[in-house]
């Protein structure tokens, strides 16, 4: 195959650069996040990125590959998630029907070699992102939901940037794809895959970098409601409830508030639209006290 083309030059240049392509994407990040990127594109690594639920992981690969103008492919881990899912598999029906076409075949040989031909294979999303010709971003999402053997399948991907086919060899990428695998951090990833990968630990905003994400995301809102808006959150957030509110649901909060016309939040306000912020009911009566007995 040919020589393979690296991302060093053909991603961001420098650090800014990164917070300034995020940024016209509407990802606000700060010079850690953008930091992380840029060094990944320069060093051709993949990035883990852990942390709570909700605190924009995902999209953090889906707004470098929009801002670089990169194709996303993305595996989704679940428990039970297996090679023929995230590598690839054989067509085993057309592999069938050719079978059937060529009783006359000469050998098993001669037969074998027809079927486990390129145009029999099921690409998946590692494999596909390995033969790309495209630069593409590849997300591996919630890699901690998958079993320890699954993610073994992970490291030659990761150390390599190749995919062992047994019937048809070692296809070996031609231009390297930016990973992305984020981990909510439920269980203990192995040693040898954070090993292969930089780190970056992504929490809720702080206050000054949720107010900007609420003003970017946000059509039509204000700088003082917006203010009010990642105050409350983060007030909420310090609260001992089943599930904090994500930085998606303060925006669907933020979008709420523009929608009704409210134009200053209350602890009325506030309580009447918890819903939309909380999403269980012993969290939205803790938080609905908490408020009103601030407000009192």
């Amino acid at each position: 195959m040919s020589t393979r083309e690296g991302l060093g030059g053909s991603t961001f240049s420098s650090i800014e650069e990164v917070r300034e392509g995020l940024a016209r994407v509407g990802y606000v990040a700060d010079e850690r996040i953008a930091g992380v990127v840029h060094l990944a594109g320069r060093l051709e690594k993949p990035v883990l990125v852990e942390g709570p639920a909700g605190t924009g992981k995902t999209q953090l690969a889906k707004s470098v590959a929009e801002a670089a103008g990169w194709r996303l492919i993305r595996l989704q881990c679940y428990e039970g998630l297996d090679e023929a899912k995230a590598l690839y598999e054989w067509n085993y029906r057309k592999q069938l029907l050719r079978i059937q076409a060529e009783r006359s075949a000469s050998s098993w040989q001669e037969l074998e070699e027809d079927i486990f031909a390129e145009e029999f294979l099921l690409t998946r999303p590692l494999l596909e992102a390995i033969r790309s010709d495209e630069p593409v971003v590849l997300l591996v999402d919630e890699i901690d939901r998958v079993e320890l053997e699954t993610e073994a399948l992970l490291l030659e991907v990761l150390s390599e940037y190749q995919v062992s086919i047994p019937e048809l060899g070692t296809v070996r990428a031609t231009r390297v794809p930016m990973v992305f695998l984020t981990s909510n951090n439920t269980r203990e990833l192995s040693e040898a895959l954070k090993r292969r990968c930089l780190y970056l630990h992504v929490d809720y905003p702080d206050l000054e970098r949720e107010r900007e994400i609420v003003l970017r995301r946000v059509p039509g809102i204000d700088d003082e409601l917006a203010d009010q808006i990642a105050r409350i959150v983060r007030s909420l957030r310090s609260l001992e409830l089943r599930k904090p509110p994500s930085i998606a649901e303060t925006l669907d909060w933020a979008r709420t508030l523009v929608i009704l016309g409210i134009q200053s939040v209350d602890a009325v306000s506030t309580t009447g639209t918890l819903h939309v912020l909380l999403k269980y009911r012993q969290d939205i009566e803790r938080a609905a006290k908490e408020l009103l007995a601030a407000d009192a």
